[in-house]
């Protein structure tokens, strides 16, 4: 990767302020509205005891990246492609390709990053225990984060325009979100839907944190989603991606 181009991509998302918003700050704002319920920070039997401030924690986790993965990264690439800049870069020394991984580095370090704020304004604000099964749960995220880069890619080879990719993002973003538990947390879903949910991306990633924060390592079935999915999005993106 090219340094310079790595460093040229993390000064223009910092000078954006809404990337840095909907990234890095709504999802643990949105966080913090919901701790500031007094009925979420109480137990619920139908989340196994726990209370639902718990339960959103994850939740809060997999929004950034959803958010920079879907939403994001492909309006720049699209914006990229559509200006003609990653056209004019073929002719030069620094290949498109560097700055398509800049672009990955940039929103896969701010989706960490989110959740790291995510994680710590849980347990310091509304004393939600950190992940009991910390590896399994970084392996987890980990997953989670490429999965959503590279349907991100998917979304930038498929769209010629930004219009054309902001459209699709929304298109994924809802049902990512739904997926993710978003508006009905994956322990409240019957359980017929949390199987069906379970295949998806977000949902796989949003069941394995669950086990993880719980202290038991991510079930081998949903780290193996998540793994499948990130297979074939990747080929999909390298199959369909076009320069110019």
């Amino acid at each position: 990767m090219n340094t310079a181009v790595l460093r040229t991509e993390i000064r223009l998302f910092r000078r954006e302020p809404g990337g840095i918003f909907w990234i890095l700050l709504f999802p643990t704002l949105l966080l913090v509205i919901l701790g500031s319920i007094p009925s979420f920070r109480r137990p619920d039997d139908s989340l196994g005891g726990l209370r639902t401030i718990d339960v959103y924690v994850p939740v809060a986790v997999l929004l950034g990246l959803i958010v920079g993965g879907l939403q994001s990264m492909p309006q720049t690439l699209t914006g990229y492609r559509e200006r003609g800049i990653l056209r004019r870069m073929a002719t030069t020394p620094v290949r498109p390709a560097a700055l398509l991984s800049a672009q990955m580095v940039v929103y896969g370090g701010a989706a960490l990053g989110s959740a790291l704020l995510s994680l710590a304004v849980g347990r310091l604000g509304f004393d939600v225990r950190l992940p009991e099964q910390p590896f399994g749960y970084a392996l987890a995220l980990v997953l989670a984060v490429l999965v959503a880069l590279a349907l991100g890619a998917v979304i930038s080879a498929l769209s010629r325009t930004t219009k054309i990719a902001g459209a699709i993002g929304s298109a994924v973003f809802f049902p990512a979100m739904f997926c993710a538990g978003v508006w009905l947390p994956v322990q409240a879903m019957p359980d017929v839907l949390a199987r069906i949910v379970g295949c998806t991306p977000f949902g796989a990633a949003a069941q394995a944190l669950n086990q993880a924060a719980a202290g038991h390592w991510p079930g081998w079935t949903h780290l193996g989603v998540l793994s499948v999915w990130i297979l074939l999005l990747t080929g999909a993106a390298g199959r369909w991606f076009r320069w110019e």
